[in-house]
């Protein structure tokens, strides 16, 4: 493996990591509306379990409020089923046409539980990283005993990489900061 190949395929990885970090913020409930919220919730769509996007048109009116409207209007009770079933926590209401969700405020508590969760996605995230720098520098130490690479193109790989892993870190950190202050209000 060339030292662009090692550095090449580091870099994808971390990259990876902080598109998976920043999908996982995403998904954890901050008090503000989103549609991101409901899109993964599978449906039985009959007998096949589709993702409700693919089943419905999801709107945010408001802050508070997400609005569901399917397609199909005789899988509103399908719909209904699978919100309870989910993990998001809010009680839908279904009025025969849409479905809509209220948020709930944030208590104090919730908070300070949701910024748990939250540093613990973002230490995933670092995890992922830096086991990604320990797998190419593993490479690159290969790479100068099998004579591929001197032993100054190893160092200047190594150097390379160690700044790679800092500057996905410092992005991981930024996202979890901002996902932070979305959810203090």
């Amino acid at each position: 493996m060339t030292v662009k190949e090692i550095f090449f395929e580091t870099e994808l990885k971390m990259k990876k990591t902080v598109e998976s970090t920043q999908r996982e913020f995403a998904t954890v409930r901050t008090g503000r509306a989103s549609s991101v919220l409901v899109e993964g919730i599978r449906v039985d769509y009959y007998g096949v379990s589709t993702p409700l996007k693919q089943l419905a048109a999801v709107s945010t009116p408001d802050a508070r409020l997400i609005v569901i409207q399917p397609w199909d209007k005789n899988i509103l009770g399908e719909i209904e089923k699978s919100i309870q079933k989910s993990d998001i926590g809010i009680m839908p209401t279904n009025d025969g046409k849409v479905i809509r969700l209220s948020m709930p405020s944030l208590t104090l508590e919730r908070r300070s539980e949701l910024d748990k969760i939250l540093k613990k996605i973002a230490e995933d995230g670092h995890v992922s990283i830096r086991t990604a720098r320990h797998t190419s520098i593993e490479h690159t130490r290969k790479a100068e005993k099998d004579k591929q690479i001197t032993e100054d193109e190893k160092f200047k790989t190594q150097d390379d990489i160690q700044k790679l892993t800092d500057k996905y870190i410092k992005e991981i950190d930024s996202l979890l900061a901002a996902k932070e202050k979305d959810i203090q209000g």
